[in-house]
């Protein structure tokens, strides 16, 4: 899958419309003026005391796939092991997806839309986050009995960069309180930090079963084989991977390609 050729490109582009159900593969975005990818995380899921619904506190959400049309008017919802999809329009038939979203869960809620930002983990590092595919296959090899595409959707990456050894994005944050400049194609970016992981990655992405001892498997593998090039003080533990990042200036109309060079400018 990977590429070690040392010239840095972007290989792939994630977005998840609705955040914490399942992403879909672009071949280009455009950037928001927030610094967020087009239609990543627009839309969120929120009960009736207004906190997210995600996969940190319902496994339900697990068993929900979810598909796009092209120009992410449309969300097809389907419970995994049921053979019925049901297409919805998402600007048209937004109770009718709260309908079908309460009935599955159990409990009232509410379908939320935010065009200006999305709904980012990280308000601070509203920009993509990125990983390289030969991150992805290093944390596959840690866990014999999960599959690269699997580790691949735990992690929820945005943006995935080959023709790079394993963890070479830890070159793309500096010390706490500083960042990292770099470019992907037009784009300026800084790169902040490692990404805190919560629970989500140890569970099945399509079940929601927890693998047992994956986060204390992931630290010690993660710690042991940390590269020379990482900045330990941006680790206070080792549960981190990925890295967040946001936009320099304004991005608006500017277009992030699949085949994209990457370039790192320096610390900032």
């Amino acid at each position: 899958m990977s590429n070690f050729n040392n010239n840095p490109y972007l290989a792939h582009i994630f977005i998840y419309p609705i955040k914490s159900l399942d992403g879909i593969w672009i071949p280009q975005s455009t950037i928001l003026d927030s610094g967020a990818l087009t239609y990543d995380r627009q839309w969120a899921i929120f009960d009736d005391n207004d906190r997210f619904v995600n996969g940190k506190r319902n496994n339900k959400i697990y068993q929900l796939r979810t598909s796009f049309n092209t120009q992410v008017t449309q969300v097809f919802l389907q419970v995994e092991g049921s053979k019925e999809k049901i297409e919805f329009n998402l600007q048209t038939e937004r109770k009718e997806i709260e309908v079908f979203l309460s009935d599955f869960l159990g409990f009232s809620v509410h379908l939320k839309e935010n065009k200006i930002t999305g709904f980012p983990d990280d308000t601070n590092a509203s920009g993509p986050t990125i990983i390289s595919t030969a991150t992805i296959e290093a944390i596959a090899n840690w866990f014999p009995n999960i599959e690269f595409a699997e580790i691949r959707r735990r992690l929820r990456a945005n943006l995935e960069i080959n023709g790079v050894p394993a963890f070479w994005e830890d070159q793309l944050f500096a010390n706490q309180n500083q960042w990292v400049n770099f470019r992907i194609g037009q784009i300026n970016f800084q790169g902040i930090n490692p990404c805190q992981r919560c629970i989500v990655p140890t569970k099945n992405s399509q079940t929601g079963e927890v693998t047992n001892n994956f986060q204390s498997q992931f630290i010690t593998k993660r710690k042991d084989t940390l590269p020379p090039w990482v900045n330990p003080s941006q680790f206070n533990h080792f549960y981190r991977v990925s890295v967040n990042t946001k936009i320099v200036d304004s991005a608006l109309d500017k277009v992030l390609k699949v085949g994209d060079k990457i370039e790192i400018i320096g610390v900032g």
